[in-house]
């Protein structure tokens, strides 16, 4: 007898997952920190394709000043581009045992520790923006403070100027131990994104992402609107080749609990390409919290 119509299969179910792990990555938790870091452009990329730096360039001709009934001459503005890296496609590999699932049943071995590969793919993402931030980042501005709400205020000074816009919106990545006395004696709310902590408009300056992975007495400081996202798209005929759920934006693709039943395991694949630049390097102020005075 055939099954009924309307029936929920186990394949439903592992679809069902998977559509939950893309949501709630893309739209719970990138969305989220996509909006903290004010970012606007979001770019799409092929595979080993060089990402760049891009900016404009130009002076205007004459400083406006002509002659009545003079030619007004061109200015010409043009785009330029600096290589930074090729962005790579990303891939991990779960397996669980049959073992493990006849020990601690499907739901731990199979869907929650799908949820801890969530997490380790969430920070792997955080991993790369950091190594960015604390890597050599050619032609960023220096700035020493005398404690931290001191060094903060000249950044965001530093910011102001380099942008040529007194409503640039300020980021700051500081490590939570330069932050602690200011959190313990100020009513300050801390919420979470994308697995780290931050404070919206710190000290009236800006908003401030908490991360130990920036070294305790220093911070790196940006405009909101210099960061980009440069992402490979995991929908389309990488989705249909492996199987991976995906949904229109194609931030990151899973294909859940499948079978491998030559190693009698149940397996998970997640692919992504996600980096966090800043398009304006000389956008960039590192900071040195000094409380020696």
């Amino acid at each position: 007898m055939p099954a009924m119509d309307g029936l929920t299969k186990a394949n439903d179910m592992k679809r069902i997952r998977e559509v939950d792990f893309v949501n709630r990555f893309t739209h719970s938790s990138l969305a989220k920190l996509i909006e903290v870091l004010g970012v606007t452009r979001k770019i799409p990329m092929m595979e080993g394709t060089t990402m760049y730096v891009y900016g404009m360039s130009g002076e205007l001709a004459n400083n406006g000043a002509v002659g009545e009934g003079e030619v007004i001459p061109l200015t010409k503005i043009e785009q330029t581009k600096t290589p930074i890296g090729e962005i790579t496609l990303k891939k991990w590999r779960k397996g669980v045992s049959a073992e493990a699932i006849k020990k601690s049943g499907y739901q731990t071995a199979v869907v929650e520790t799908d949820e801890k590969l969530l997490s380790l793919v969430q920070n792997g993402v955080r991993s790369d923006l950091f190594s960015f931030l604390n890597g050599t980042i050619t032609g960023a501005t220096q700035v020493v403070g005398a404690g931290l709400q001191e060094a903060l205020a000249k950044a965001w000074g530093q910011l102001q100027v380099l942008f040529e816009d007194d409503t640039a919106q300020a980021v700051y990545f500081v490590n939570p131990l330069d932050v602690a006395d200011y959190l313990g004696k100020a009513n300050i709310t801390v919420q979470t994104v994308f697995g780290m902590n931050y404070v919206e408009d710190f000290l009236g300056l800006g908003t401030v992402i908490l991360s130990s992975r920036i070294t305790q007495g220093t911070f790196v400081a940006t405009a909101k609107e210099n960061f980009i996202m440069y992402y490979l798209t995991m929908n389309g005929d990488v989705a249909d080749a492996f199987g991976l759920t995906a949904d229109e934006l194609g931030y990151i693709g899973i294909n859940s609990g499948y079978q491998n039943n030559e190693r009698a395991q149940i397996e998970s694949l997640v692919m992504d390409g996600i980096q966090f630049l800043v398009e304006y390097a000389a956008g960039v102020v590192k900071g040195t919290i000094d409380d020696s005075f």
